[in-house]
């Protein structure tokens, strides 16, 4: 008997240390492959479900948000949703006049510098916030984002976040004030608390689990795919919210397997001057966190 424990101990002794090794070669390969790509890089991942199964390099350093920053108000909208302040049925009017958060003057979006374009011909009309909300996470919708952020508030946004100890995304304000953006009151984030939301929806914790799979459906609906799921299988689903403006690329989500395990993985860049070769480097940096999760398994 006292030996079959000792022998069932140094199995696990080995597999950890295998674990281990696993893990810190995978943590080099990627620190060596983002040294030879000019730019920033951050890079946060976690199994959802198991705390020691982590990557985390640079994960606190803030960048600007770009379009990662909807994620966070998506969870608002759900929050004030499930607290009875409307329904995800209510129609709201669709606008293209904000309030800078600098001085409150007016200021209106370029239909140029949207992903979300069909919704500039419906200026005047009403859609659902459900629609509203499907356009700024899969299309990553500008205008819709904005009237959605007048819905909730932005302070709201945070609020919520901190309720979840997570402090370090910060949602000033919506996209394209340009009087925010010249005075650097920007929305920023870090790769470890923007995981730490889609560690949320993967362990079933924000608010309930039917909300939690309402988000994650909405997130698998994702039409800009060149990063994290870009080299993955097809049998793989990624359920992701990527951003980018001028020198800044991301992406972010959860990663969920065929047989039911799941991970959680952030990669961030700024300071980027090339953004397809940044585009090629992150989805490289996905497809070796995959293998390296797949290594576990096998």
């Amino acid at each position: 008997m006292i030996l079959l424990v000792i022998i069932i101990f140094g199995l696990m002794t080995m597999n950890n240390a295998q674990t281990n090794s696993e893990l810190d070669n995978a943590k080099h390969s990627i620190v060596s492959m983002m040294k030879s790509f000019p730019g920033d890089y951050a890079v946060y991942f976690e199994e959802v479900g198991n705390k020691k199964s982590v990557i985390s390099i640079n994960a606190e350093e803030t960048f600007h948000a770009a379009s990662t920053m909807k994620t966070p108000v998506m969870l608002e909208i759900f929050k004030q949703s499930a607290e009875g302040k409307f329904d995800l049925d209510d129609s709201l009017t669709i606008i293209n006049s904000f309030k800078s958060i600098v001085d409150r003057s007016s200021y209106s979006l370029d239909i140029a510098d949207d992903s979300g374009d069909d919704l500039y011909k419906l200026v005047g009309t009403k859609k659902k916030i459900r629609e509203l909300l499907v356009d700024m996470i899969t299309m990553s919708g500008n205008l819709s984002t904005n009237i959605l952020i007048e819905l909730v508030k932005a302070e709201n946004v945070m609020s919520t976040l901190n309720s979840y100890e997570i402090n370090n995304v910060k949602v000033y304000r919506g996209v394209q004030d340009l009087k925010a953006f010249d005075v650097g009151l920007n929305n920023t984030v870090t790769a470890i608390d923007l995981a730490k939301i889609f560690l949320l929806l993967g362990r079933n914790e924000f608010i309930s689990k039917n909300i939690c799979d309402d988000i994650v459906n909405i997130l698998l609906k994702q039409k800009h795919r060149s990063i994290i799921p870009k080299l993955l299988p097809d049998n793989v689903k990624v359920a992701n919210k990527t951003g980018s403006i001028t020198g800044v690329n991301h992406d972010s989500g959860i990663v969920l397997l065929p047989n039911g395990r799941k991970y959680v993985l952030v990669i961030l860049g700024k300071n980027i001057t090339d953004r397809y070769l940044a585009i090629r480097m992150q989805s490289e940096v996905s497809k070796r966190i995959y293998d390296y999760f797949q290594s576990l398994q096998n």
